[in-house]
């Protein structure tokens, strides 16, 4: 099965890096080397044309490091500046959770309601099994609403309200509480509820509650396309051309897609995290998210927060203890973000980042086309270094295997799927593309053992379901 384009599936992180026990961090930055170091390290990713964007270093709120790099618009020849708006992805989830644990801490919603009270339409395990909580924790069972329905309908509907029209038909992959999966759809279910609770549009609420009093002047929740001084976003294919994602047309939700400028960023994260500003005292001392945080305060560990899909990537490191900020706006594709913020922190302690290096889709790529399928089985860990922790490596194969099919380079195609199975073979997904590259071929027999394999691994996996059904029609005639 082919993945498809999944919109601000990229990690919202609340994790301790490498903990630090030396003293505060902020000497380092008044540093004049420190800057030249930082400049070097941007200017590697640049030579690789895989970052443009906004770099932004502050302590305690003060910026130390505020540059900007690269274009906004290529076409155009438009460069990025520091009050340039970017897409923050994910990010958009720290702005959803503030708004429910205001409700909570107002007595307006309780972690243990559950979905129905506030959302119709739900078949009734849904609606009954999913709490708040879950929604908040990614352990609801409702994981991607990006689906093809989702994608067919108008821009105006690729809003909450469309989203919910999918989000209803999906079923749960998992009972609520009994796992935990990264869910966009849940976060888009909180926004639906914040609405239903407040009355008014997403929008609104987080205006009048956050943007508003934080004075968030260029933070821009609503249609994409009408913010001013934004960032288009760009990023390679899997042979290396470059594209933009202007395609990828939806509405901001509470899952992803304001767009905002670093500067913005910072003083969101740290109103959210020093001051009582949004929250007060007693419901961050019982939320696990904030519980984390107290408990990295005397540490030295950095918490992570970060957003995007393809063509846009966003990231903030926080050293809590020392209140030092990193936070990097990329209009290139996941993880440069991610991978540039990671390089500033290793730099500020006084260690060094590892090397800049092409997404792992093109290195894959690349050397299957040059040296062949066993030196890519051989050499896997390190040509795949460079992409998403968030993301499952078996989509690297998946993908490019699908690129094949595309170019009717069936054998290829086959050659890659059939690795990707001994590489992973618990991943159903594995098999149902195997048995589709076969079915491609007309080798049914072959195809029917691996979407068999498939089915025994994920028994509901409709596309292996398809694919059978293909296979008997085809030995019918």
């Amino acid at each position: 099965m082919k993945k498809l384009l999944f919109v601000f599936t990229c990690s919202f992180i609340f994790s301790c890096t490498a903990q630090e026990n030396s003293k505060n961090e902020f000497s380092k930055l008044k540093n004049p080397a420190l800057n030249q170091r930082i400049d070097s390290l941007v200017f590697a990713y640049q030579n690789l044309d895989i970052f443009s964007g906004v770099v932004l270093i502050a302590e305690k709120g003060k910026p130390y490091y505020h540059k900007a790099f690269g274009l906004a618009d290529r076409k155009n020849k438009i460069p990025n500046k520091l009050d340039t708006r970017f897409d923050i992805g994910s990010m958009n989830k720290s702005f959803t959770k503030v708004l429910i644990l205001q409700l909570i801490s107002e007595g307006k919603l309780d972690l243990d309601d559950p979905l129905g009270k506030f959302l119709k339409g739900f078949k009734k395990e849904v609606a009954e099994k999913v709490k708040v909580k879950h929604l908040l924790n990614h352990t609801s069972g409702l994981v991607h609403y990006h689906t093809p329905q989702y994608w067919d309908l108008p821009i105006e509907e690729k809003g909450i309200d469309g989203a919910l029209k999918v989000i209803r038909t999906i079923p749960l992959e998992f009972e609520p509480g009994t796992d935990q999966a990264y869910s966009n759809a849940g976060y888009v279910l909180l926004g639906a509820i914040v609405e239903k609770v407040e009355g008014k549009s997403f929008a609104d609420v987080v205006e009048n509650r956050i943007t508003k009093p934080l004075q968030l002047k260029d933070t821009y929740l609503r249609d994409k396309y009408s913010v001013p001084n934004r960032a288009i976003g760009y990023f390679k294919n899997i042979k290396g051309e470059i594209q933009d994602n202007e395609y990828l047309q939806e509405q901001p939700t509470p899952a992803g897609g304001f767009y905002s400028t670093t500067i913005d960023i910072l003083r969101f994260y740290r109103a959210m995290i020093y001051t009582n500003d949004l929250l007060p005292a007693k419901i961050k001392e019982k939320d696990e998210q904030f519980q984390f945080y107290e408990a990295n305060m005397e540490n030295g560990g950095a918490i992570t927060h970060a957003g995007g899909f393809e063509g846009a990537n966003t990231v903030h490191y926080e050293i809590l203890r020392d209140q030092i900020s990193i936070i990097v706006f990329a209009n290139m594709d996941e993880v440069v973000a991610e991978d540039l913020g990671m390089g500033i922190l290793q730099l500020i302690r006084g260690k060094k980042p590892k090397s800049p290096q092409l997404p792992a889709e093109q290195c894959v790529y690349q050397a299957y086309n040059k040296y062949g399928i066993d030196f890519v089985k051989q050499h896997w860990d390190s040509l795949t270094q460079n992409f998403h922790p968030a993301d499952p490596k078996d989509l690297i194969l998946n993908q490019i295997g699908y690129e094949f099919l595309f170019e009717e380079r069936v054998d290829a195609a086959i050659e890659l799927f059939a690795l990707n199975t001994q590489l992973f073979p618990s991943i159903a997904n594995c098999w149902d593309s195997l048995g589709e590259g076969y079915l491609f071929k007309n080798e049914l027999e072959k195809s029917e053992l691996a979407y068999k394999k498939a089915l025994e691994i994920r028994p509901n996996l409709m596309s292996a379901k398809k694919g059978l059904k293909e296979i008997a029609k085809k030995r019918a005639n």
